[in-house]
């Protein structure tokens, strides 16, 4: 397994980091016990970073993770998140902040986490998230509850103008670095290499596009999107190569970000995963990935507020991110 620094925290993460919504269902029923194993085996195998959340399934995962802990919790950088907790349900007041913490401690069987991120801040409102989210943030980390905070969301603008406004120790982005996306290296890369924050990216596989399975009705990509990762994923079968092996190897050779959070329920994903490490990508199958999903790339969609989002990339954006 390879390590990196997590920003100035003084952490060192595996480069591939276990994404634990699986275990809540998220994206069908799961076996239990098969979780508990997969946290077990991406233990085993070097993966020491594990994150999670209250929203996934509903607490479930959470509550699942906990369990597979136990015995096992000083072997692991432990992540959670508040604010988010179901698909419209949504709360970053100070005192809903609070009690999560302390709720998410008791399903994750531990008195303390690594990392505590305020979930898809997009869905806040900006002004009270400064004055009133992050406060509460810093209050639990003076605790002892949680090490370390952080922010997570998909709109690149407000997780910098967050950042700008108040301290943070880790920016958490996801669907920006990956085979169909790379906006990340024209905004967050910058600005977190220059603040010494901690930079972790999610969904390598695009929320799945890019796995080579058949794409979920609720995904929010254009069909534009789909397509091209449908074409990827073909591309990389005619060489022999596993789409999501690929995916996640192109990642995680990435030369600041931290870790790299891929979701996992089984054994048999953890071994796929981790054979991403010793994976070499040529040049020239980059190229022709880069051909097929030129069309596509860089293409976005709208979460969270409206005054929130990001603005369209212009063409001359588009052109520098080549």
């Amino acid at each position: 397994m390879l390590y990196r620094a997590l920003g100035k925290t003084g952490l060192s993460v595996s480069r591939i980091g276990f994404g634990a919504s699986p275990l809540g269902d998220v994206f069908g029923r799961t076996d239990p016990a098969e979780g508990v194993k997969a946290v077990h085996r991406a233990i085993d195998l070097g993966i020491n970073f594990v994150d999670v959340s209250p929203y996934y399934g509903n607490t479930l995962a959470e509550e699942r993770l906990g369990k597979a802990l136990v015995g096992l919790r000083s072997k692991v950088v432990l992540a959670t998140k508040c604010g988010r907790y179901g698909p419209e349900s949504f709360d970053f007041s100070a005192g809903r902040i609070r009690r999560s913490i302390d709720e998410s401690l008791v399903r994750l069987q531990t008195d303390y986490v690594d990392l505590f991120q305020a979930h898809d801040i997009e869905f806040s409102d900006f002004d009270q998230f400064v004055s009133e989210t992050l406060p509460a943030l810093r209050e639990i980390q003076r605790s002892g509850k949680a090490r370390y905070i952080g922010i997570t969301g998909y709109p690149l603008r407000m997780l910098v103008a967050v950042a700008e406004r108040e301290r943070v120790d880790t920016i958490l982005s996801y669907c920006h670095y990956n085979l169909l996306v790379t906006d990340l290296d024209a905004c967050l890369v910058p600005f977190t290499r220059a603040k010494g924050i901690g930079l972790i990216n999610a969904s390598p596989l695009h929320m799945g596009l890019l796995s080579g399975s058949e794409v979920p009705e609720w995904h929010p990509a254009p069909m534009k999107v789909r397509t091209a990762a449908v074409e990827v994923a073909e591309l990389c079968r005619e060489h022999g190569f596993n789409p999501a092996v690929v995916a996640l190897s192109f990642c995680i050779r990435h030369p600041y970000i931290a870790s790299t959070l891929v979701g996992m329920s089984t054994r048999e994903e953890v071994d796929t995963n981790v054979n991403a490490v010793d994976f070499e990508l040529s040049p020239t199958f980059v190229a022709n990935i880069e051909e097929v999903v030129a069309p596509a790339k860089d293409i976005l969609w709208p979460s969270g507020r409206d005054e929130n989002a990001d603005p369209p990339l212009s063409y001359e954006a588009r052109q520098q991110l080549q």
